[in-house]
């Protein structure tokens, strides 16, 4: 196919993306004019049902507890594909691509970014760890912890400290963190079997104060297990193709 071919193509799919995208944003309501019902049910009872005044987690870890599973073991299955696939090209022999990346010059990191990486590595820290175990009480989550937890390390990266990154993120243990939230997540909900409950179902006490730290049982549990699988995950990626492109700089 040629490139005028290419290019045809290209924009007569851009087209009809971008005809969906239009027809989809025409029927959507006005703004502040929600038109229920689903939304409103939730506001009203799943505070009085879980003690969770973090509506948005009480959804994403009570009410569809199994399709978050789902999304969990999508990046669990994407983050141990990686590690795979890396792993095994560690013993493949590719010259032209090493000698490719030897002939190129990588800049020291600046003063000024390593000053700014690691100032705000700290605070990363605090508040992913913050997210991830509050999603009961407020807007947060496992998922945004996690996410801003693995940030707290690129930092340290972005600061020049590759082999700091490397100590504070060891291999075997990444792997273990991210096996732990993944199957942790699952185990909350095979214990509810062996209750002769639904799958996934709050058991732990609920709490005396809607809102508290200490509230909305298994919700509490599964977000903090999230929070651990996803940055385990996000931390594997990042890890593994790191110590790709370093094998491939140094010619091995």
């Amino acid at each position: 196919m040629t490139e005028r071919w290419r290019r045809g193509v290209f924009l007569a799919g851009a087209a009809v993306l971008a005809a969906f995208i239009l027809w989809g944003l025409a029927g959507l309501p006005g703004f502040g004019r929600y038109p229920g019902p689903y939304g409103d049910i939730i506001n009203r009872i799943a505070v009085a049902q879980t003690n969770a005044t973090g509506v948005v987690s009480a959804v994403n870890f009570e009410y569809r507890g199994f399709d978050t599973m789902g999304e969990e073991f999508i990046l669990f299955a994407a983050a141990a594909g990686v590690a795979t696939v890396l792993r095994h090209l560690r013993g493949e022999d590719k010259v032209s691509t090493r000698q490719e990346a030897l002939d190129r010059v990588a800049p020291p990191a600046s003063d000024a970014l390593r000053v700014v990486a690691l100032a705000f590595t700290g605070p990363a820290i605090v508040l992913g760890w913050w997210l991830a175990t509050h999603a009961q009480t407020s807007p947060s989550g496992g998922f945004q912890g996690g996410v801003l937890l693995t940030t707290a390390f690129v930092l340290v990266y972005l600061a020049g400290q590759v082999l700091l990154f490397r100590r504070a993120s060891p291999e075997d243990l990444t792997d273990i963190a991210e096996a732990v939230g993944a199957g942790g997540f699952a185990a909350v909900g095979v214990t509810a079997l062996f209750l002769g409950l639904p799958f996934l179902s709050n058991y732990l006490p609920l709490g005396a104060v809607a809102g508290a730290v200490s509230s909305s049982g298994t919700i509490a549990l599964i977000s903090f297990l999230v929070g651990i699988e996803v940055g385990a995950a996000f931390l594997l990626i990042i890890g593994e193709l790191m110590d790709q492109a370093l094998l491939v700089r140094e010619g091995r």
